[in-house]
């Protein structure tokens, strides 16, 4: 049977973020911006996960809710709300957050492999698991936050826009 151990990487910096009452981390090597939310166009027939469309500095990119990837109910966007800005499976898109809490150097000692009874199909956004002083972060895998059938739907939804 395995057990948690650490993960074999250097101290690595995340830009932690809630949803909810749950913290969140995503690599700050990943992250192109953290934004104030900002009005976005609604698009009718879009994917239900793809809230709509924002122009950021010339870039037509799709906002992703996290809150319903994760199976949680719509909040009010209120002074809180961010985007972070990304790259998803070469996907420019920015991921809608509760807030933006910090950036934190998370060293290693303090990070997990995920859980084996947590692992799926379904949670395949789950890279790790970081205590920090009691505090439990999940860190996320960019990449593996779209299925390869969301992931296909965008494609096809922002190549007809």
């Amino acid at each position: 049977m395995e057990t948690n151990k650490a993960v074999q990487t250097n101290e690595t910096k995340q830009v932690i973020f809630t949803l909810g009452d749950e913290e969140f981390g995503l690599d700050i090597m990943l992250v192109n911006a953290i934004e104030k939310y900002t009005d976005l166009v609604r698009i009718p027939n879009a994917p239900s996960y793809i809230r709509g469309i924002i122009n950021l500095r010339g870039d037509v990119i799709p906002v992703y809710s996290l809150r319903r990837k994760f199976g949680l109910a719509d909040s009010e966007i209120d002074d809180n709300s961010k985007l972070i800005v990304t790259k998803s499976n070469n996907i420019l898109m920015a991921f809608e957050v509760d807030a933006v809490k910090e950036i934190l150097e998370i060293p290693t000692a303090n990070i997990s492999e995920t859980p084996v009874i947590v692992k799926s199909f379904d949670t395949a956004y789950i890279k790790n698991v970081a205590n920090i002083s009691g505090r439990m972060i999940i860190l996320l895998d960019h990449n593996g936050i779209l299925s390869s059938k969301e992931q296909e739907h965008i494609e096809n939804f922002m190549s007809n826009q």
